[in-house]
């Protein structure tokens, strides 16, 4: 008889072991073919099998046999196992053979098995499985060339099995999962293993062993992209920076494990390496040269970590840049960064239609690009950098909102004191912030973070410390060494130490003038005088003398108001747009009418600058919103000094006062079991607004679409177009419960109607504030009769603009005019007197 193959042997022998496990009661028969099992894993020269055998076994028969075992894991013969048994003989089988097969079997079963012990027995045998480091076997299985033999479909699997361990296991063991299993601890662990397999790679390849790192690479590419690159880089990052410093083998290993990361997943390993590497050098010697030979690399470094993507911190564009400063071959690609980012940041329409942090990530870029170049370099850029410095500074000057033009202004005066043109610096005035001081400091160059240091230097901090702490003590010696010179004893006597300081805070300096004491002097001193002193005093007087005299201010009232509209600080009077404006202010609202139309006329004329064009709006606003006070019983403010004089009335002659007494007391000792709502709905009151809203108002909407040789408010001035909008809608809320308002508010939506979908955000924020107030103000019954036609066209522009508008305070004012004009329609339309005069409207 022929003798059989070694792969029939091997089949038989463990099909003869399967018959013993399914039918035998036997406990030795039990423990005597579980044994014959682990021969075909034993190593070494006293196997009882071939090498031929033990790699059939794993080949061909390995997986079936732990799927056998999980399968009748619930047979008579498994509990009656002792526990050292059981851990030796049947465990130990996951734990040696193959472990990409024992892995992906583990998964399987864990998922098939429902809630039990065994279920717990197995889980219990991953936790070791992990525990014991067969991961790193696994990944340097992978790493030898003559690695498994499978197919790429199954390198598919166990590379989602790998990757995905805390998702399946916790969905299959909910509230009993294992500590082991959870992100924070998994993903360090396999970091750890992918390590140890790299390390091992470094070794082979020193030893002359050939080695491959693309299944490594692709598991690193696979974290990264389902989101575990921080987990995993955390833990990688670090050490490859301290392998990598001395070792080139290590940095070899480094470039090959990247170049090696699939194209799909490059941009998301290079987006957590260039936040977990400390520095520009550590990814220097990580990737090396990967931009250079990878285009999606290059892609990702050089355009989307810089122009398209804006939500890294300083750091990374100080990496990113520095890495690419760093070597005399990449340097072409600083200079062609520096050339796109200068575009981008120079580029108008980017300025008005990008966000604010995504302008001032790029003005980061840009800043630190520069700070990158040589004077060789430079020289080349000068007529680059120079048109990308006026136009950019332009385009953001340009702007409505106040943290761009200080971005322009930052950036224009480090591009100008980097080029150094003809000697001359470009210099702003503007309020230091921390924005601005962290974009000056961009042209400092700030070197690497230290880097984590090997383990054998665990010691150095301990002597560094020590070091430190005794140069300090020298130095707090030497300092404290010329003091005993200045104890002398003689000095004691004339030492006024022990005198206690006089307090000089209240003092104030005298004034050779004395301060005026009628408004027609500040009047005639603001118009003639060129006395500093004599115009302070004036100015600091006028306001409280305007609202003390009515009479007297309503001769001079247009006068005085146009005096101060024009007139310019000459003498650098602290306080003086504060006090100008208070000032201006008070005479609107004690003189509305003829201070008014005077400020709406001269709103559109010519010669006037767009900062005094804003000042008029400011103070009709701040006027209009001390009118819209309630008029208090007591006293009227327009009443003046007149109101003063005034006997005040004694309580007994009141007849309410004893009535409300008394009711308070008997509130106040009635004891109720449940309390309603005991106080009535808040009433209108009047006020000094309400008379006069139209003559704030309507005229401001005379002249807006006739543009003159310096305003055009339809043009290039959307500044004074959304402040005048923001105003109008201001007026138009003051005005609720006010005849006018109906009227106001059909206006309101005219005009605003026509910017709807200005390019500029701020003039589409006053459009939709605008009509948020007509909603809130203009009565309901007068929406539904009066906008009936324009309430469906006005709702169908507002829900585009709450999803599409690329501002996110646009969004928000649309999403609160939608639910206003919802409440509104909802509450008239329960209201039969309002439909039938909407009926009879519609015939």
């Amino acid at each position: 008889m022929e003798s059989l193959g070694p792969h029939a042997e091997v089949r038989l022998a463990v099909a003869q072991c399967f018959r013993t496990l399914t039918t035998s009661t036997d406990n030795k028969d039990i423990v005597i073919a579980l044994q014959a099992l682990h021969y075909y894993l034993d190593e070494g020269p006293e196997s009882r099998t071939t090498s031929v055998q033990r790699a059939e076994f794993k080949r061909a028969h390995f997986t079936r046999t732990l799927r056998f075992l999980i399968s009748n894991i619930q047979a008579d013969w498994f509990p009656s196992l002792t526990a050292a048994q059981r851990t030796a003989l049947w465990d130990g089988l996951f734990l040696r053979g193959p472990p990409e097969q024992a892995l992906l079997v583990l998964m399987e079963g864990i998922g098939e098995l429902r809630a039990s012990s065994n279920l717990d027995h197995l889980v219990s045998i991953t936790e070791r499985f992990l525990q014991s480091g067969r991961l790193s076997d696994l990944l340097w299985a992978y790493c030898l060339e003559a690695g498994p033999s499978d197919s790429p479909q199954f390198r598919e699997i166990l590379l989602g099995r790998i990757v995905a361990l805390p998702d399946l296991t916790a969905n299959r063991l909910h509230p009993n999962n294992k500590p082991l299993f959870l992100p924070q601890q998994y993903y360090p662990l396999l970091a750890s293993e992918m390590l140890t397999a790299l390390e091992r790679t470094c070794q082979a390849l020193k030893d002359g062993t050939d080695c491959s790192l693309t299944f490594v690479a692709q598991t690193l590419g696979k974290l990264c992209i389902q989101g575990h690159s921080g987990l995993v880089l955390a833990v990688m990052a670090p050490r490859l920076s301290v392998c990598t410093r001395s070792d080139m083998v290590w940095q070899r290993v480094c470039w090959k494990l990247l170049a090696n990361v699939p194209q799909q997943w490059v941009e998301s390993v290079l987006t957590g390496l260039v936040q977990a590497v400390s520095g520009s050098d550590a990814l220097g010697r990580i990737i090396g040269n990967l931009v250079l030979t990878n285009k999606k690399a290059q892609f990702v470094i050089t355009h989307k970590l810089l122009l398209l993507q804006y939500k890294y911190e300083t750091r990374v564009l100080r990496i990113v840049l520095g890495y690419l400063a760093a070597d005399r071959e990449r340097r072409p690609l600083l200079i062609q960064v520096l050339r796109s980012v200068s575009q981008a940041w120079a580029n108008p329409s980017a300025v008005k239609h990008t966000p604010l942090e995504q302008q001032l990530y790029v003005s980061k870029a840009l800043l630190l690009s520069v700070s990158l170049l040589k004077d060789s370099e430079l020289q080349e850029l000068r007529s680059d950098l120079l048109q990308c410095m006026l136009g950019g500074m332009q385009s953001h000057l340009d702007s409505n909102v106040v943290r761009i033009r200080h971005i322009g202004m930052v950036v224009g005066e480090c591009l100008s004191s980097r080029m150094d043109i003809n000697g001359t610096k470009l210099k702003f005035e503007y309020d230091q912030d921390e924005e601005t001081r962290e974009l000056l400091s961009l042209m400092t160059a700030i070197g690497d973070e230290p880097e984590a240091e090997p383990l054998n230097g665990v010691d150095a901090p301990q002597g560094t410390n020590e070091m430190t702490q005794s140069t300090q003590n020298v130095s707090c010696q030497n300092k404290s060494e010329p003091l005993p010179r200045k104890t002398d004893p003689d000095s004691d006597l004339d030492s006024d130490d022990e005198l206690t300081p006089y307090d000089m805070s209240g003092d104030q300096e005298l004034s050779k003038a004395s301060p005026p004491r009628y408004l027609r002097d500040c009047v005639e001193t603001l118009i003639s005088s060129e006395d500093p002193v004599r115009v302070e005093l004036s100015l600091r007087v006028v306001e409280g003398l305007v609202r003390k005299n009515t009479f007297a201010t309503r001769e001079v009232s247009v006068q005085l108001t146009k005096v101060l509209l024009h007139m310019e600080d000459k003498y650098s009077i602290n306080g003086f747009l504060s006090l100008r404006q208070a000032t201006m202010v008070a005479l609107t609202a004690t003189d509305s009418i003829p201070v008014t139309q005077y400020l709406t006329s001269e709103f559109y004329s010519l010669n006037y600058s767009l900062r005094q064009r804003l000042d008029m709006l400011e103070v009709l606003a701040l006027a209009a919103q001390e009118l819209s006070k309630p008029i208090t019983e007591k006293r009227d403010a327009s009443m003046g000094i007149a109101a003063t004089t005034d006997l005040t009335p004694y309580p007994g002659d009141n007849p309410i006062h004893w009535r409300q007494e008394v009711e308070k007391r008997i509130q106040s000792k009635t004891k109720r079991l449940r309390k309603g709502a005991t106080q009535p709905p808040a009433k209108a009151t009047p006020n000094r607004y309400a008379p006069v809203a139209g003559h704030f108002f309507f005229p401001l909407l005379r002249n807006y679409d006739k543009p003159q040789v310096t305003f055009d408010l339809l043009g290039s001035d959307h500044l004074v177009l959304g402040r005048l909008i923001h105003t109008l809608g201001l007026f138009m809320h003051l005005a609720v419960n006010a005849p006018v308002a109906a009227q106001m508010g059909r206006a309101l939506l005219d005009f605003v109607w026509a910017v709807r979908y200005h390019v500029d955000q701020m003039v589409r924020r006053g459009v939709l504030f605008a009509v948020c107030s007509v909603f809130l103000s203009m009565p309901s019954q007068n929406l539904l009769v009066d906008l009936s036609d324009q309430l469906f066209e006005t709702r169908t522009w507002l829900a585009d603009v709450a999803e599409g508008d690329p501002d996110a305070d646009c969004r928000s004012l649309a999403v609160q005019s939608l639910v206003l004009m919802d409440k509104s329609l909802k509450k008239q339309l329960q209201d039969p007197q309002v439909m039938d005069s909407l009926s009879q409207h519609q015939q």
